[in-house]
């Protein structure tokens, strides 16, 4: 039997690791996360470890980048990115590679993966409460991209509530509709001190999370069945 536990309040892909977040009223859930999310990401030529990535924990100004399709192109994958300056250059130009290889001060390399590049797990959620309570005690206003969900959910549910499904699983909308399995909470690091829309730092956020649980806020999942997802859609613990 399953519980109703919230709904989807919105859902967010990321296609260019660590690039801006583009948010979508619908999405389509394959077996490795929401179409077309983290599909290409730049690795660091010089680095020789098994996360070669580029990612904004080194380059913040990279969340000032925002990833664009094209009319009659996969409409899950970008071919091109609007820069901080406002300039629109193809994804897998030179200009765009030669640009972040310079604010990065190495040079690096456009890479795309079938199934994504990801840090711990395909599909990561948070509830909207833990974001406002860690508001709270930050004491500033957070904006949601800071913590890079697929899926925002909205409940009545207390903060943080989100560490009791660890090893359960979520189903959204009808009994045959898409599914995941949470398999980890998601252990924070200093990309949430960053703004996404300016890139500034401010420590004070991290503070928090560490202070309120351990700096842990959402949770991570693998997907069970696959389908399609809609903000307003409904959560159900199964």
């Amino acid at each position: 039997m399953s519980k109703q536990i919230g709904q989807i309040k919105a859902l967010f892909r990321y296609p260019v690791k660590s690039m801006a977040g583009i948010e979508l009223d619908h999405a389509d859930l394959g077996w490795h996360g929401l179409n077309g999310d983290r599909r290409f990401a730049f690795r660091r030529l010089a680095d020789q470890s098994s996360f070669p990535w580029l990612s904004a924990s080194r380059l913040p100004q990279l969340l000032l980048y925002t990833p664009m399709g094209a009319a009659g192109i996969d409409k899950d994958l970008p071919t091109y990115v609007r820069t901080p300056d406002g300039a629109e250059l193809e994804l897998n130009s030179d200009e765009l590679r030669d640009e972040i290889s310079q604010r990065h001060g190495s040079p690096v390399q456009l890479m795309q993966l079938k199934h994504g590049i990801f840090d711990d797990a395909t599909v990561s959620l948070i509830n909207e409460v833990t974001i406002r309570e860690i508001e709270r005690e930050a004491e500033r206003p957070l904006e949601v991209l800071r913590f890079r969900p697929n899926i925002l959910i909205e409940s009545d549910s207390l903060p943080f509530a989100e560490d009791e499904l660890v090893g359960k699983s979520l189903r959204f909308g009808n009994d045959d509709g898409p599914a995941v399995s949470i398999t980890m909470r998601d252990l924070r690091c200093v990309m949430i001190n960053l703004d996404p829309a300016t890139a500034e730092a401010d420590s004070s956020v991290m503070k928090a999370a560490v202070r309120l649980n351990a700096n842990y806020a959402g949770v991570y999942a693998t997907v069970i069945r696959t389908g399609e997802l809609r903000v307003g859609q409904k959560i159900y613990l199964e």
